[in-house]
């Protein structure tokens, strides 16, 4: 009784945290986008090949790999001009295909929002919430944009390429937390707490560390995220709509016959979506989990999530709030047992320089260049790094 009077005690105390660390408002509930992409049942409708397409909703990242190998250019081509939304974002199709599916679809949605933005019919703000989705419509446009996947329903969800994928001999994900969407993907080049800017910064360290290896990173922002701190970020309702798709797009990328699985790299709220994706991660969509500023991954230990990847765990303690959040587990809310603790299991990767709950891909500190280092394979240099740490704590 002593014990889950203990336990009750830790639940408030987390949902106390988690509504009022640094001011943030408790956030809205959001509505999970789930399922298969837009415009599916055109896609599935289609005859133009006199042949079944493969159904976005049941048909395997291999079986779509399979179905496009199948196809020349041009057929490829042909689908992904009538169904951009849907090339675009099925896992398995070819890379170079979605990126263009998606500029395809990208500026039909910017189209879209720009004839919202003169419609007199519409009430002022939703004119000016029109223009403003125009805009960042026209900048995903910009030349050199790799968009791997783009779902305008809900908030908004995107998936971008930062170098040449299908050439890289080191590659890595990175999963977002809370608060991303289309309008937060990417807050300008030298911002570095947006997916965008976390990706940008892996690969440029990457680059520097091995300048002859040819290197990737893709900013993964798949699933629809928590709004503020409030209960959608104390429970794992929206991880684990999330975890599936990220199950999906990593097979999808391995059914695309790579040679190196990528590390993934996941902040916050994203690194409970991985936590419930791990058990069904095989030895080719993910060769490292590494969580960082982490509330919890819905497991007690490393060994519970069932991965074949090695998992390695960061905190800045003393700069990150989510340490204050107590590690706790009970009627579903809070994310359990903190994966920084020495019981816990994750190797530990040091994070000295970094502040903040959202400063570990800044330019400078250990954090980043350790990340650099996992992505590269050099995993001795981080587990030194980590024996040779002054401080008691795995992760100090």
């Amino acid at each position: 009784m002593r014990r889950l009077k203990r336990t009750l005690i830790a639940a408030a105390l987390a949902a106390t945290a988690m509504a009022g660390t640094a001011g943030w408002a408790a956030g809205d509930q959001q509505d999970a986008v789930t399922g298969p992409p837009a415009g599916s049942a055109a896609w599935r409708a289609d005859d133009v090949l006199h042949r079944p397409l493969p159904d976005p909703a049941t048909a395997t990242p291999r079986e779509v790999a399979r179905f496009f190998a199948s196809l020349d250019a041009t057929r490829q081509q042909q689908l992904a001009t009538r169904h951009p939304l849907v090339v675009g974002n099925l896992d398995g199709a070819p890379v170079a295909l979605r990126y263009a599916a998606n500029r395809l679809a990208i500026a039909a949605e910017r189209d879209r929002q720009l004839a919202r933005s003169t419609d007199g019919s519409l009430a002022a703000h939703e004119r000016e919430q029109a223009r403003g989705r125009a805009a960042r419509y026209a900048r995903l446009l910009a030349p050199g944009r790799q968009i791997l996947a783009f779902d305008p329903r809900g908030r908004g969800q995107l998936a971008e390429v930062y170098g040449d994928w299908t050439a890289a001999r080191h590659t890595a994900v990175v999963v977002p937390g809370s608060d991303t969407d289309l309008a937060t993907f990417d807050r300008g080049e030298q911002r570095y707490d947006s997916p965008a800017g976390m990706a940008r910064a892996l690969r440029a360290e990457m680059a520097r560390q091995a300048p002859a290896a040819p290197t990737a990173v893709i900013a993964w922002a798949g699933y629809t995220t928590p709004v503020g701190v409030g209960i959608d970020a104390a429970t794992g309702r929206l991880a684990e709509a999330g975890a599936p798709r990220l199950d999906r797009f990593l097979a999808g990328l391995a059914a695309l016959g790579g040679d190196v699985a990528p590390a993934l790299f996941c902040h916050s709220y994203g690194s409970v979506v991985c936590g419930l994706a791990a058990p069904h991660l095989g030895a080719a969509e993910a060769a490292d989990l590494v969580v960082l500023a982490s509330p919890g991954v819905h497991a007690d230990s490393a060994a519970a999530l069932h991965t074949g990847a090695r998992v390695w765990a960061t905190r800045r303690n003393g700069e990150d709030w989510i340490g204050d959040v107590p590690n706790v587990s009970l009627f579903g809310l809070g994310h359990g047992a903190d994966p920084t603790s020495g019981a816990f299991g994750a190797l530990s990767v040091p994070s000295t320089g970094a502040h903040g709950h959202s400063g570990y891909f800044t330019p400078g500190t250990q954090s980043l260049r350790h990340f650099a280092q996992i992505a590269l394979g050099r995993y001795e240099e981080v587990r030194r790094a980590a024996s040779g740490s002054p401080s008691m704590h795995p992760n100090g």
